[in-house]
């Protein structure tokens, strides 16, 4: 069947890989990756994360007979003259939905149609295609939760795709080196790849699924996944951790998987999801003050909550899920700063930061986006007493208020002056003297 090329994206891992698995049907496959360099420096975390991930790639291929071909430069020009060089008849790639994506894949069907190739898209990015459900009335995409979770759950998951057990390469193909693995950002990140991955799965799946839907939101238990960052790279398929979830009778989890799902079909219908409003008219007058987005982003706004929050987003490149929701209302909600600041902020740190998600989340909490009550606020404190109610998540990310016991830590600003003024902590009151709102 002569040779075939698969450009792995957002997918890399040899386990339920579906482009993967279809190039493996040929005689001869090229496993390619295209280091892009308008990709590069956007976030030193992720980097970091992605060289892991083909470190461990190119030792999962290799295992099986192949290797990881790794080119730089335009991907688009990179695979068409790798598989020109290969004679690939040929070319197979994961469908992905962000702008950036899309256009990638139509140059490549472009040139692909001038070169006599063929080009073959496959699922894998998500458990249910994006678009593979519609809502009636002839919609594009869902834009209420709720009933595209009954339609998710009623759709028909396709089959797994086999794991190849022998990759066979070309004779003559130029292999191409990494990089040296770039340095990060945040010192406790997780390892990125295939290998990781599996081994956190195998841990939490042992230990803590069972009680996800009850302790998701405990911030100082941390009971989520922190699979997270692997399923934005595709180093674990979402669909093979949605069946394993299901067996479990992990439902809690597995609408969480659906939520990532109706993202990414919301961001196939409007990709311009990082920069513009999908809700104009609650697009509002945004507050514009430098130092105020500053403090937020330095973890100093004297609320405690907010500032572990922040703090655990830079020291991780990672944050739970409900600080997310805490920190993201605060900037806009409660400091009244757009919600766009915000998205870039966490898309320079955070290990799983992509468009659907991390855009589509900002979105839902600036009122800009899906939510259905727009207008809803989230009090701080309320949220921290409720999910943080002896201040444990708190003391782990800001020291200064270790000396604090139990709830107090959440209102340090109510201690005896003498007392606060020596934990070298700013008050709320001192960093943003108008921007006491947050305590109504």
């Amino acid at each position: 069947m002569g040779t075939a090329v698969v450009l792995l994206t957002r997918d890399l891992r040899v386990h339920d890989n579906p482009a993967l698995a279809a190039a493996c049907a040929a005689d001869r496959t090229v496993p390619l990756y295209v280091l892009d360099p308008k990709l590069a420096g956007l976030s030193p975390n992720r980097t970091r994360f992605l060289h892991q991930s083909l470190v461990d790639l190119r030792e999962q291929l290799r295992n099986r007979g192949g290797d990881l071909i790794v080119r730089e430069g335009d991907p688009v020009a990179e695979t068409i003259r790798v598989a020109r060089d290969t004679g690939a008849e040929t070319i197979n790639l994961a469908a992905d939905v962000s702008g950036y994506a899309r256009r990638r894949e139509q140059r490549l069907r472009t040139e692909s149609e001038r070169h006599r190739i063929g080009l073959e898209l496959h699922p894998g990015v998500t458990v249910v295609e994006p678009g593979a459900v519609r809502p009636g009335g002839g919609g594009e995409s869902y834009k209420v939760f709720t009933p595209y979770f009954r339609s998710w759950s009623a759709a028909t998951w396709r089959r797994q795709a086999p794991t190849p057990k022998q990759i066979d390469l070309p004779n003559g193909v130029t292999i191409g080196r990494l990089p040296g693995l770039p340095a990060g950002e945040s010192p406790h990140a997780c390892e990125g790849g295939e290998t990781a991955a599996r081994h956190r799965l195998t841990t939490w799946m042992r230990q803590d699924i069972e009680g996800y839907g009850e302790a998701h939101d405990d911030l100082p238990g941390d009971g989520t996944s922190r699979l997270s960052p692997y399923l934005r790279w595709g180093c674990l398929s979402p669909l093979a951790l949605a069946e394993a979830a299901r067996e479990r009778g992990a439902d809690a989890f597995v609408r969480q998987l659906c939520w990532r799902d109706f993202y990414y079909q919301v961001t196939r219908a409007f990709p311009t999801l990082s920069t513009e409003a999908m809700r104009p008219a609650a697009d509002r007058d945004w507050r514009h003050d430098d130092d105020a987005l500053q403090h937020w982003k330095d973890g100093l706004t004297g609320v405690p909550i907010v500032d572990a929050g922040m703090r655990q987003l830079r020291e991780e490149g990672w944050m739970h899920n409900r600080a997310r929701l805490i920190t993201a209302a605060f900037l806009t909600k409660h400091l009244g700063i757009d919600w766009r600041p915000g998205v870039a902020w966490f898309f320079r740190w955070l290990l799983d930061g992509d468009v659907p998600n991390n855009s589509g989340n900002w979105q839902w909490t600036a009122g800009t986006g899906n939510d259905t009550r727009p207008y809803r606020r989230f009090n701080p404190i309320r949220q921290a007493l409720r999910f943080d109610p002896e201040g444990v998540y708190v003391r782990r990310y800001v020291p200064e208020l270790k000396g604090i016991d139990g709830a107090a830590v959440h209102q340090p600003w109510r201690l005896p002056e003498s007392e606060f003024r020596s934990l070298d902590y700013p008050g709320p009151l001192e960093s943003h003297r108008d921007e006491a709102v947050w305590l109504r």
